[in-house]
């Protein structure tokens, strides 16, 4: 691997934004995710290289250490948000055909529930994990979902919850996609979902980490 490539790595494992970021200390007043991956396009390395030789490695080192509770999920956003940083510079070849994706991953926060740190967290992890991501919001309901499909044939399906109460609209809206889609893929995830939970639902998976989700999805490609 390239030195700046290398360095790009580092960058997001350890949650450096960009120059002005404070954190982490030691790499204060250092170029960050952003200004290196532009630089990286600017030396003419490859958008498909940055991904695969940087992006990606450093948010499975990142999940890897999140899962073996290394880090907790500040430290996971902050790497999310470096990520987030330098993808922005690749955007332009993705949208252009130029390079391309492992698939598209559509994600949201069922009907009835506001809570997306854990949906981020996991649409984060995804990205940088070389996939496009639709990201639905909060309180999605079935129809939203069912349009989502219909406008993006192919694409996996992710549902999040995290009140019990609407763990209710989860099984509603994965019989709807069930009943009006054959072969598709659907994962579910969020505090108060099990695997017992996923089988109930007929849901194909459950992970209680974003890396086992990555993990999952790297498999089907």
């Amino acid at each position: 691997m390239s030195e700046i490539l290398k360095q790009l790595s580092h960058c997001v494992e350890f949650g450096k934004i960009d120059k002005i970021s404070p954190y982490p200390p030691d790499l204060k007043g250092q170029d960050g995710a952003d200004e290196i991956a532009k630089r990286a396009l600017e030396e003419g390395i490859k958008p498909g290289d940055i991904l695969e030789k940087a992006l990606i490695p450093a948010m499975a080192i990142v999940g890897d250490k999140f899962t073996r509770k290394v880090i907790y999920v500040p430290q996971m956003l902050m790497a999310a948000k470096a990520m987030s940083s330098a993808m922005k510079h690749l955007k332009p070849f993705f949208q252009s055909g130029e390079t391309k994706r492992k698939g598209k991953f559509i994600i949201g926060t069922v009907s009835g529930d506001l809570h997306d740190i854990g949906k981020n967290l996991v649409a984060m992890m995804i990205e940088g994990a070389g996939w496009e991501i639709i990201d639905l919001g909060v309180d999605v309901n079935t129809d939203k979902f069912l349009k989502a499909i219909n406008d993006n044939p192919g694409a996996l399906v992710g549902l999040s919850a995290l009140l019990t109460t609407t763990m209710e609209n989860m099984k509603k809206t994965v019989e709807a996609l069930r009943g009006n889609y054959t072969g598709l893929n659907v994962l579910v995830g969020g505090a108060p979902v099990t695997m017992d939970y996923c089988h109930k639902i007929n849901a194909d998976f459950y992970s209680p980490d974003p890396q086992g989700a990555v993990n999952y999805l790297n498999q089907i490609v």
